[in-house]
């Protein structure tokens, strides 16, 4: 098709989380995605069904608000590792969902030592 097609493109948040959900685990360093804040003080790794619980989406605005929970390998450059994760979210919401972005922000939550 040459022809663009008239219309608009809505695309849903939960979209969004799935799509950025699969960008930050694919990131090197990253182990899992976790709850935003633990009250307990315990860090939980959420397995991949539930991992919508880390990122939350927010449409703004100026674009797609996005917060990220992570958990982290120990040992790696902390600041590298979140730096890669907001690299890697904005240029696939840009990429494939091609949505306005406001800001990626990263919360490292914990960490894991790998046995």
């Amino acid at each position: 098709m040459v022809d663009p097609i008239k219309g608009e493109l809505h695309v849903s948040n939960n979209v969004l989380v799935d799509i950025i959900g699969n960008a930050v685990m694919e990131c090197y360093g990253v182990v899992g995605m976790t709850n935003p804040g633990a009250s307990d003080g315990i860090i939980r790794i959420l397995p991949s069904g539930r991992r919508r619980q880390g990122i939350e989406v927010t449409v703004n605005e100026r674009g797609v608000h996005v917060e990220l929970y992570v958990v982290i390998e120990y040992g790696i450059n902390i600041a590298t590792v979140a730096q890669n994760v907001k690299d890697r979210v904005e240029f696939v919401l840009k990429d494939s969902a091609r949505v306005p972005l406001d800001c990626v922000n990263v919360h490292v939550e914990g960490m894991k030592v790998s046995r």
